[in-house]
């Protein structure tokens, strides 16, 4: 996501009034000259009267007290917008989320193609075929590396994501056997043999939102788990219809639903960009 912040040149010139009246007042022992006992007209020792403000050159002035700043605005406005990660963090967050035991950290991405090609030749080739398209540079032809994002670098990240959700989701729900939860990567938890409510949904959907964006879907924008809800049945609904209903691979009709959900969060700019 994007963070940035916001600064106004006046903020820096209250700082910098505020650490020259800080300055000065250790100079002078804290208070003015006149009035330290020695050479102004108090009779009362200086140890006798306390500071009632000690002298803190942390202590800012807000920028509001500086005569001419009341009404200044503060620009908070973000100063660049959305940007992508190297593609080499979005290959090593694909093997992490969806390459199950293969995603070992101690292994390379050639390790990894290696295992897939000897289990199923017809899931993956080689890396080099997605070198240029995904933006990476190739130094055995001399092409650089892609500076500036491009459709095919992007359509490229999309349907990879795809198929990993796709293989992930015949693995994890929709086999005949699926493996135990300790050893699922993405899809944790069961299909319930009924129609799955809100309720169900939200336990279910906030793994899965942990797991791609980070952090709880409570504490995501509102209405974001109603809406992939609505989603879900949609998709459900669609492939479950007696007549017309699109053809897909998956055993369950709940498939398609996770699978959709999945592709959205592949997808979902948060997990894109920063």
């Amino acid at each position: 996501m994007n963070s940035t912040h916001g600064f106004k040149f006046g903020s820096l010139v209250g700082v910098a009034f505020s650490l020259a009246v800080a300055t000065s007042a250790c100079t002078e022992g804290g208070r003015p000259a006149t009035d330290s006992g020695v050479n102004g007209d108090s009779s009362t020792p200086r140890a006798d009267v306390p500071d009632p403000m000690p002298p803190d050159a942390n202590r800012a002035t807000p920028v509001e007290s500086i005569p001419g700043h009341e009404n200044v605005a503060q620009d908070t406005t973000p100063k660049r917008g959305p940007r992508m990660m190297p593609v080499e963090t979005y290959i090593r967050s694909y093997l992490q989320l969806f390459a199950g035991p293969m995603a070992r950290p101690t292994q390379t991405p050639l390790q990894v193609q290696t295992e897939i090609r000897a289990r199923d030749a017809t899931l993956f080739d080689t890396w080099n075929d997605y070198l240029a398209s995904m933006g990476l540079p190739d130094h055995r032809i001399d092409i650089n590396r892609n500076t500036q994002t491009s459709p095919l670098m992007l359509a490229t990240l999309e349907r990879t994501g795809i198929a990993l959700c796709d293989v992930t989701v015949a693995s994890e729900l929709d086999a005949m056997t699926p493996p135990a939860m300790a050893n699922r990567r993405v899809f944790a938890f069961d299909q319930p043999a009924t129609a799955l409510d809100l309720a169900g949904f939200r336990t279910r959907f906030d793994l899965l939102h942990r797991t791609f964006l980070g952090y709880p879907a409570s504490l995501a924008p509102d209405n974001r788990v109603q809406r992939f809800f609505t989603l879900y049945q949609s998709t459900v609904a669609r492939y479950s219809a007696a007549s017309g209903a699109p053809a897909t691979t998956f055993r369950l009709k709940t498939s398609t639903g996770w699978a959709a959900v999945c592709y959205a969060l592949i997808r979902h700019p948060e997990f894109q960009m920063y």
